[in-house]
């Protein structure tokens, strides 16, 4: 599959994401030279081929925090009531 160049660019700005960190759309967006409504868009048509779970809302919450929670547990994401604990452990690029 050919995917476009600010596709490229917002999945690999993700891949960049270590294993128990999340980023916000809004924080790919900055990296990526795009804006979290595109990044928003991208992920849900492509999401699955990356660490999608990493990738959630300025407040800590996701759409999919349901499917998302066995990812957080995994990676030691601190999470509560489908809410990421920002503050802990958003990604410092």
């Amino acid at each position: 599959m050919d995917l476009d160049d600010v596709t490229d660019r917002v999945l690999g700005t993700v891949d960049l994401i270590p294993a128990g960190r999340v980023a916000s759309y809004g924080d790919i967006a900055a990296l990526a030279a795009t804006g979290p409504r595109q990044v928003g868009r991208i992920m849900s048509r492509h999401g699955h081929l990356t660490c999608w779970w990493r990738v959630v809302r300025a407040d800590g919450t996701s759409a999919v925090a349901d499917r998302a929670a066995a990812h957080w547990d995994a990676e030691g994401i601190g999470h509560r009531e489908g809410r990421v604990d920002m503050r802990a452990c958003r990604w410092n690029n």
